[in-house]
């Protein structure tokens, strides 16, 4: 269980994971231009495009689904020339973020998304455990009152998840229709 009290003093702000998803992309580079919305004091908010290959040309990925190659294989990979890019996309976003699982990962990555679901705005969260992220999503849902704001727990006890948001100590997804 990770405490309740702990500071969060990085965060980054994802968009583009999917190149034809662009809500995340536009806020995205709305935040690089002018970030004056999202900056507080005593925490760095680092918006970032994840995928720009795939957002230039506006296609879900160029050579694989950068939200699934997250995991130690993808990450220890050693680079070399047919490395598919979404992989290697993977590895810098670990070096910047992360080392994924380590004290060093940023503490909360918030990864943009659309989808065609008739789910509205909703919160995903990958650990019921994770006293930061459930009292988060508390204070966005009491923020948002009334408009709902529904979380997709998307636990399992034996899945280490692969996302590009699983890099940070506190990952959440969010997906808008």
């Amino acid at each position: 269980m990770s405490s309740p009290c702990a500071r969060v003093r990085r965060v980054g702000l994802f968009g583009g994971t999917h190149g034809n998803e662009l809500s995340g992309v536009l806020l995205v580079r709305h935040w690089q231009q002018d970030g004056a919305e999202i900056q507080r004091p005593g925490v760095e908010v680092k918006p970032f495009l994840t995928n720009p290959r795939a957002v230039e040309r506006c296609t879900r990925y160029i050579d694989c689904d950068l939200n699934r190659v997250f995991d130690p294989q993808s990450l220890g990979r050693p680079v070399v020339e047919d490395i598919p890019y979404e992989v290697r996309r993977a590895q810098e976003i670990n070096h910047i973020f992360g080392p994924k699982g380590s004290d060093d990962a940023y503490d909360l990555i918030f990864d943009l998304h659309n989808t065609t679901s008739n789910m509205g705005g909703t919160i995903i969260l990958e650990n019921s455990r994770d006293d930061f992220t459930i009292q988060m999503v508390h204070y966005i849902q009491n923020a948002l009152a009334p408009e709902p704001c529904p979380v997709l727990l998307i636990e399992h006890p034996s899945l280490k998840y692969a996302t590009t948001r699983s890099v940070a100590k506190h990952p959440v997804g969010k997906y808008q229709t």
